[in-house]
């Protein structure tokens, strides 16, 4: 019944967040014992994988291994089924999420080289905080190379518990994390040493193996995510959860044949599989397990009502630590993996749960990326978007008023490494173009992704018409980046990781 009221008025009003909060915050005081806990604005939890693919839950086919708290939040709430992240790798991705750019606009556009977000963009954080609510980050940042200590509270976080830099947050055990711009010490993990000395001491700060293992991040990431929810209950808070699972710690993949890490394989540990499919089987059980604490703290509070938790991934499956995507067939029917910008590398899941305005067991096809969760959440909050940028607020998806939702005219994606790669989807269009940076000859792709969303069959020859339009389309989107070119490998951009 809230939600037929809420979605009716909307629709017949078109009110902005602040008037939706406080229509979500009347309707929900009916209840009786949530009344005293609810505040004017809902709370905003945003929840962050680390390489997972579109087949890693159970819902979207997994059968090796079930994700019933990821599965009862959709059930819940809303799966977009056709959402993509903002990049095919890590940092790009985020810087995608946080300023609301494609990666045509974005500062960040890879892993490296060096390359930051600029104090001119805005992000989520700083959103919010213009909005009156505490922020908070937890997990991994990696946004950019390499961010200084302060990083997450120069981009509007005013606490931030974990790693910094994205080849720190390998290592499942490291020997110190940063809490508010100081190091953090972890007592009980220490480094392998050979001859006495560190063997990554000249790779960025915190990369490594540990050979005495106590403290496992992520159970940490629970503990600062659950504490930081109990502690602002009675405020509007906004918390980036950013778990680095299922990644896997690359430096252990080839110094142990393992990177998967995790404190034990669990219901996994007597089965013939190798021990890094133990292991990532075992991770996304723990992840799935970290979503259920969340959710259940937001209830046992009484703020889960007019609480909105999104969960996504960064970019699609990866194949490192010794860990196969193929294995449990992690990117389900779509092509490719992590850095390949055919679906399995881009596409992901997406679920919302906010009982207060999402009905439950709702399921949509609308097009969004990484980029449009930037001015959701403002359209939530009830301040503006930041001018210049390229998502579009799916509000009206998420309260059931699509008629009333705006559609992309296309998503754009530019990736430096691997030669250099573009790809763009328009409709049922995607075209996507490889080696680009490599100085010979480039051909154009085209899929029809409604009747070949496992892009199996290159149709460019049978449209010409449609391959210049998404050249057309490529030209456009991309902005130089001055670290480097799209265009030539004068500067190397990859990344083993």
């Amino acid at each position: 019944m809230i939600r037929t009221i809420t979605d009716s008025f909307v629709r017949r009003q078109g009110v902005n967040g602040i008037a939706l909060s406080c229509i979500v915050t009347a309707a929900a005081s009916c209840t009786g014992t949530e009344k005293a806990k609810e505040t004017l604005k809902p709370n905003i939890i945003l929840i962050v994988a680390d390489d997972m693919g579109y087949g890693d839950l159970s819902m979207s086919g997994q059968t090796k291994f079930a994700t019933p708290n990821l599965d009862q939040m959709a059930s819940e709430g809303i799966f977009l089924s056709n959402h993509y992240c903002g990049s095919t790798v890590s940092a790009p991705s985020r810087a995608a999420l946080l300023t609301g750019k494609h990666t045509g606009h974005t500062s960040v556009r890879g892993n490296q080289p060096a390359q930051l977000l600029l104090d001119e963009e805005v992000t989520i954080a700083e959103k919010m905080k213009e909005a009156g609510y505490v922020t908070a980050a937890a997990g991994k940042w990696g946004v950019g190379h390499p961010p200084p200590a302060n990083d997450p509270k120069r981009n509007g976080f005013d606490h931030f518990f974990g790693y910094i830099n994205m080849w720190h947050a390998h290592n499942f055990y490291p020997e110190f994390l940063y809490k508010n711009g100081e190091k953090f010490p972890l007592s009980g993990n220490k480094l392998y040493q050979i001859d006495g000395k560190n063997p990554w001491a000249n790779e960025p700060e915190g990369t490594g193996v540990a050979e005495i293992r106590e403290q496992y991040v992520p159970f940490l990431i629970d503990e600062e995510a659950l504490g930081f929810i109990e502690q602002n209950k009675d405020t509007a808070f906004f918390l980036y959860l950013a778990y680095n699972t299922p990644h896997a710690n690359n430096e252990a993949g080839s110094f142990l044949n393992n990177g998967m890490e995790v404190p034990d394989y669990g219901e996994f540990s007597e089965k013939d599989w190798p021990d890094p499919e133990k292991g990532f089987a075992q991770m996304m059980v723990n992840l799935d397990r970290s979503v259920g604490k969340v959710n259940g703290k937001l209830k046992e509070l009484g703020i889960d009502r007019n609480t909105i938790v999104i969960f996504i991934s960064d970019n699609g499956p990866h194949a490192e630590g010794k860990h196969d995507a193929d294995y449990f067939n992690s990117n389900g029917i779509y092509r490719g993996t992590k850095r390949d910008l055919y679906e399995g590398g881009v596409r992901t899941p997406f679920i919302a749960r906010w009982p207060a305005v999402i009905g439950s067991g709702r399921r949509s096809e609308h097009v969004s990326a990484g980029w449009d969760i930037l001015p959701t959440l403002c359209d939530i909050a009830g301040v503006t978007a930041p001018d210049s940028i390229d998502g579009i607020s799916f509000l009206p998806v998420l309260r059931g008023d699509e008629e009333n939702q705006n559609k992309h005219e296309y998503l754009y994606w530019e990736f430096y490494e691997m030669g250099g790669r573009q790809a763009v989807l328009k409709g049922e269009w995607k075209g996507i173009v490889n080696n680009i940076r490599r100085g010979g000859p480039v051909t154009l792709e085209l899929y029809n992704i409604l009747s070949d969303p496992s892009e199996t069959n290159d149709i460019s020859a049978d449209h010409p018409e449609i391959v210049e339009e998404i050249k057309e389309i490529m030209k456009k989107a991309h902005t130089p980046l001055p670290v480097m070119s799209l265009f030539d490998e004068k500067v190397s951009a990859d990344t083993p990781f």
